[in-house]
Order: structure tokens, then sequence, then C-alpha cells
């Protein structure tokens, strides 16, 4: 587990992100109306197939709206709409979303235990390191390496995610971050993915 650690973090430390336009969050509150829909206004989506951006971080969200544009990312639904944006816009409307709170959920108490363990340290045994260790102790992620925050994320798009991949599922070829993910997401069962993706529901970020 230690070794897989050291891998990811100093893959981190090789991503070479893009250098993103600066956001005006109260110019992207008028800008992510053509969101609202999915994402809901505030970014917390009442539909739990739609991720919820509210509080993500502002790099993150620009980042893969950009990687949906381009196609690297394959997200069908969202493809015409993204097509229409201009990179300010983007960066506008990732501004806003950042800035919102995110809203509480709930784990399943049934699988608390396992996620917790699992999430805080990792399954030495098969290699599979704390998602803390990314994601931080209270889901808050990490901007500067490009983690994503998944406090209160909804259980059933982190399984999707998760198992996405676990199939596989990449960014491009050669995107350091998801490449981490999938070494990762291969070593887990349904059931594993499950608890985790619950107890990452219920995490409320200190951010």
């Amino acid at each position: 587990m230690k070794h897989l650690l050291q891998i990811a973090v100093g893959l981190s430390l090789l991503v070479s992100l893009p250098v993103l336009a600066l956001g005006n969050a109260e110019v992207g509150q008028g800008k992510a109306a053509i969101c609202a829909a999915c994402h809901g206004p505030d970014g917390n989506s009442v539909v739990p197939n739609w991720p919820k951006l509210a509080g993500q971080h502002a790099d993150y969200i620009e980042r893969h709206v950009v990687l949906i544009k381009s196609g690297e990312r394959a997200v069908p639904e969202m493809t015409g709409i993204v097509m229409a944006l201009s990179d300010q816009d983007i960066a506008d409307i990732a501004a806003y979303y950042s800035s919102q709170a995110t809203a509480a959920g709930l784990a399943d108490e049934a699988l608390v235990a396992t996620g917790e363990r699992l999430y805080r340290a990792g399954i030495a045994e098969k290699d599979v390191p704390a998602c803390m260790s990314c994601h931080g102790p209270a889901g808050e992620g990490n901007p500067l390496a490009g983690y994503p925050s998944l406090a209160g994320q909804h259980s059933v798009y982190s399984e999707k995610m998760l198992s996405g991949f676990r199939a596989g599922t990449m960014w491009g070829d050669d995107d350091a971050n998801s490449k981490i993910m999938t070494d990762v997401a291969n070593r887990l069962t349904d059931d594993e993915i499950k608890a985790v993706a619950s107890y990452i529901q219920g995490l409320h970020s200190a951010e």
C-alpha cells in the first residue's frame, strides 16, 4: 500500500494542469442557469445520477467541462450544452458553483463501518490506499493536486464513477489522476464500492 501511495503522489506532481481562465462567481450565477435543470440552481442536484457541484474546486469543475467539450470525457447529455460555452463562460460558472455550500448528505448506517474503514484506512491486503490520503479526512479534496472534493456527493453518482474507473474509464490516455483511480477501483468489489460511496455521501467537509 505504501508503494502505491508513493506512486500516486509522484504521478500527481507530474500532472501538467492547463492554464485556466480566472472566473467571476457573480457573473457565473447568471450563466449557470443553463446548468440548473440537472445540477440545481446552487449546484446541489436533487437527482442522484447528476453530481453535486456546490463547493467543488473551481479548477476541477473547469477542467472537466473542458474535457467534456474536447471529447476526452464522454458525457453525452452535456456535450451539446458545453459546446456553446466559451472558456470564460466555463470559468465563471465554475467559480459560481465553487462558491456555493454543499448540502449535507446521509450515509446508510448499515454501510458506515465498512465505508469508513475503506475511506480512512484502505485495504492493506489488497494494496488499496485510504481514500482520505488524496481526498482529505473530511472529503475536502486537494485542489493543487487536482483531487476533487467528495464530501456529501450522491452515493449513486460516486458508485457510478468508481464502477466506471474499475472498467477502465480515463480522461485521456495520459491523465495521471484518472489512472490512479482506475488502478485503485480495480481492486474494489461491488460491495466495497457501495459502502465507500455511501460513506462519502455522509461526509461533511470542514470547508
